[in-house]
């Protein structure tokens, strides 16, 4: 979502119009539920999808349809048994759609360019789509409130976790979501795994930070899409001072003495999630060590997940990473499903 959004600021800056497309209600067999979106403009798709297909196609001719007549609207695809024949899907169902109208105006790149600011300093970040015709999206952070356009109180005190919702009651249709969460994945150690991981997990939407005590490895262009890359001395006392219980650790550096370290720094933080590669013998022996050189005590070490990783037989640095990933979508899940109750 936020290179939807900075792909959108960009746009908007250049002087083009563009439609958000979101999916507000479906029934029956579709591809993609409420909360899906894309991003339209004169050339056609720029980003997102709300399940492909022949109905992306026709909203995204409607979508372009719309920019040329300067408007937003909520259109229904209502598809019968002729319909689903005509679009060439296997099951019928409806998709209720909002196209929102964005325009090159100053409140909504100021919007956008605080919405960055947001992201950068790592803060739960809400966007909320006004689904009508008015200024088209607000955004809501803890730290700053709200700006852009009022909606009902009621709202931002029953915020989601990462999931969309829609409402649409008397007081108005909103599309809220959480696009930017606190929590970060600390990456210790900067080798072949990680190199396949950090990418998975920033396309996924976490915030990644990898470290590394060796200078060729601890380097921005190895890692493009992370949020920061840091050579470390992995002995420093203050080394896991920054992590919390939001924040997720991967710990896979190139030695048995540093992954020891690491554990020992992290897991009095009590982060949401540690995991620790490498073989069941590895992590016993340093599990003995753990509690017998540091004093940690057995609920502390009972915090990491090693081997890490789904098991699913995987056995290069890329299978490594996708069972690593959905691990962590699947830890993502289950905390949000616990704070939701």
């Amino acid at each position: 979502m936020r290179e939807l959004l900075d792909l959108t600021g960009k746009q908007l800056s250049a002087g083009e119009k563009l439609v958000l497309v979101t999916v507000t209600a479906t029934s029956g067999a579709v591809p993609r539920g409420a909360g899906a979106r894309m991003l339209v403009g004169r050339q056609g798709l720029l980003a997102g999808t709300i399940g492909g297909g022949a109905v992306e196609h026709r909203a995204i001719q409607l979508a372009t349809a719309l920019l040329e007549e300067g408007r937003s609207v909520s259109h229904r695809f209502a598809l019968n048994r002729r319909d689903v024949e005509d679009l060439g899907m296997i099951c019928g169902g409806d998709v209720e759609v909002f196209f929102s109208l964005l325009t090159p105006q100053r409140g909504l790149l100021d919007l956008l360019a605080r919405a960055e600011e947001a992201y950068q300093k790592g803060r739960a970040l809400w966007l909320i789509t006004h689904l009508d015709e008015g200024f088209p999206l607000s955004c809501y952070t803890r730290e700053e409130g709200l700006w852009g356009r009022d909606c009902p109180g009621r709202l931002l005190e029953e915020l989601p976790e990462r999931a969309c919702h829609v409402h649409m009651e008397g007081e108005g249709d909103f599309c809220i979501e959480q696009i930017n969460s606190p929590g970060r994945v600390w990456i210790f150690g900067a080798g072949h795994v990680a190199r396949e991981l950090e990418p998975m997990l920033s396309h996924v939407g976490f915030r990644c930070v990898v470290l590394d005590d060796r200078e060729e490895f601890a380097c921005r262009d190895c890692f493009p899409t992370a949020e920061e890359v840091r050579l470390t001395d992995f002995s420093r006392p203050e080394l896991a001072d920054e992590i919390g219980r939001q924040d997720y650790v991967c710990v896979m550096t190139r030695g048995h003495a540093s992954d020891t370290i690491i554990q020992a720094a992290v897991l009095p933080k009590r982060p949401a999630y540690v995991g620790v590669i490498g073989s069941r013998k590895k992590a016993a022996a340093v599990r003995e060590k753990l509690r017998a050189d540091y004093g940690l005590t057995d609920e502390l070490l009972d915090q990491v997940t090693t081997p890490i990783g789904l098991s699913i037989f995987a056995e290069t640095p890329a299978e490594i990473a996708v069972s690593i990933t959905a691990q962590l979508i699947a830890c993502r899940a289950q905390r949000r499903n616990r704070e939701k109750k």
